[in-house]
């Protein structure tokens, strides 16, 4: 395996053990809770840029698919990616794209990841919200009104958090040699 290969492989898994980690943080609501995996997902993108950030998010999404305990509250499976919570680990996936997309396209400045990341978390939402209203038997109101408005102000401010450390990070990393993009 070339030295790129084995570079990226580990970068990748480097990113989803973040992932896995800042998702145990967790602040228990009644149906959904908050966490540290958005905020996760937007640092990770951001740092590691459109290609390993995603596949970091791909790889983690796959581990908790298969079973490993690296959802919110150390859970994993099939079950909770079909159960209410579902629709937000799968709009990792895009929002991941997006987010790396437009910091590839646009430059890493911190408005620019602040609008990518802005839009990454709005767009977790988006697939929260609808896979919330099917899986649990929701009217599209009740769905947005339990499943995106509590969360929007948070996400907002995860975003912001994500751009700016994000931003930070990938600046340091480069300035030192420590990381590289392929």
């Amino acid at each position: 395996m070339s030295l790129s290969k084995t570079y990226g492989l580990v970068v990748t898994a480097f990113g989803a053990a973040i992932i896995a980690v800042l998702a145990q943080i967790t602040i228990p609501l009644p149906l959904i809770p908050i966490t540290g995996q958005t905020l996760a997902i937007g640092l990770i993108v951001t740092i590691l840029g459109l290609k390993y950030g995603t596949l970091s998010v791909l790889v983690y999404c796959l581990l908790g698919a298969i079973g490993l305990p690296v959802f919110t509250g150390m859970s994993g499976g099939v079950s909770i990616i079909l159960g209410p919570t579902g629709g937000y680990i799968i709009g990792f996936i895009p929002a991941a794209l997006i987010i790396g997309w437009y910091l590839n396209k646009f430059g890493y400045s911190y408005i620019h990841g602040l609008i990518a990341n802005v839009t990454g978390m709005m767009l977790i939402l988006v697939f929260g919200t609808l896979w919330l209203k099917f899986a649990a038997d929701l009217s599209f109101p009740a769905a947005f009104l339990s499943g995106a408005v509590p969360f929007i102000p948070l996400e907002l401010i995860k975003g912001g958090i994500a751009a700016w450390v994000g931003i930070l990070v990938r600046q340091r990393l480069l300035q030192a040699n420590l990381i590289k993009f392929v």
